[in-house]
């Protein structure tokens, strides 16, 4: 028991050095990233595409259903107790501060998140990742830092497109339960909302992306030779990311309420 406690143990510290090392590669070739030869900008752009404009769809139907609920509910429930203002601080709480972005970051998960971990995992069976070494190209420089700053600047515009239309969403749901004018609907909407909300969701969606992709890439270079890893290491990515992004959104609501 004690020697298999001792090779637990042993394997734990190995994993965490790798991690933080692999952690301090990305973190040191993102601050060279515009150095980088034109195939790494190609890489950008194309992850920004799959990532974010390609998840306009599902997201504006999240942010849309949210936004109908809040004003259904809210409708429904706040009269009976003479709060009908609260209507608007639950808005901005629910859809920019919590929802907005812990709910986008689901999406990428999902989406990107896994396809990041196949991708990867699928390049090292193949040894592409060797051919890379055997010419002298940094993986981490043209394969992990153009996708980790993708999903991030992904993560930040999907985040903002969801408060915006899950806004707008439910002032259009709003003329269907209880008309109300344009201008007082927003306009009580621009007092309700403060800075620290927007520098919140900001926040979030950055710490947020970093997570996601650094989790994907880490759990696709673990692949190693089997191709039955591949599965394995896109579901590692999606539990980790769920389980990391929770306890983030956590820590930064603690700090935003201290």
């Amino acid at each position: 028991m004690v020697g298999a406690l001792g090779r637990w143990a042993t394997q734990r510290i190995r994993d965490y050095s790798y991690a933080m090392g692999f952690l301090f590669q990305v973190g040191r070739e993102t601050a060279f990233f515009m150095r980088r030869k034109q195939v790494a900008f190609r890489v950008l752009v194309l992850q920004i595409l799959f990532t974010g404009f390609e998840a306009l769809g599902i997201v504006s139907l999240i942010a849309l259903s949210i936004g109908a609920v809040i004003i259904v509910e809210g409708g429904s429930v706040l009269p009976r107790f003479g709060q009908t203002s609260l209507m608007y601080s639950i808005l901005i709480v629910v859809i920019t501060r919590e929802l907005g972005p812990i709910l986008t970051a689901f999406v990428i998960i999902a989406r990107s998140g896994t396809a990041i971990a196949t991708e990867l995992g699928n390049m090292v069976v193949s040894h592409e990742i060797e051919a890379y070494l055997s010419v002298g190209i940094n993986p981490v420089s043209y394969l992990v830092v153009p996708r980790v700053l993708g999903v991030t600047i992904s993560m930040i515009a999907l985040t903002i497109y969801f408060n915006a239309f899950g806004l707008i969403g439910s002032f259009l749901v709003s003329q269907l339960v209880k008309p109300v004018p344009f201008s007082e609907y927003f306009r009580a909407l621009l007092r309700t909302l403060q800075l620290r909300d927007i520098l919140s969701t900001l926040l979030k969606s950055v710490v947020f992306g970093i997570i996601v992709s650094v989790t994907a890439t880490f759990q696709g270079f673990r692949v190693r030779n089997s191709v039955t890893e591949i599965p394995r290491a896109a579901i590692r990515a999606v539990g980790q990311g769920f389980v990391l992004c929770f306890l983030a959104d956590a820590i930064i609501t603690l700090i935003y309420y201290l």
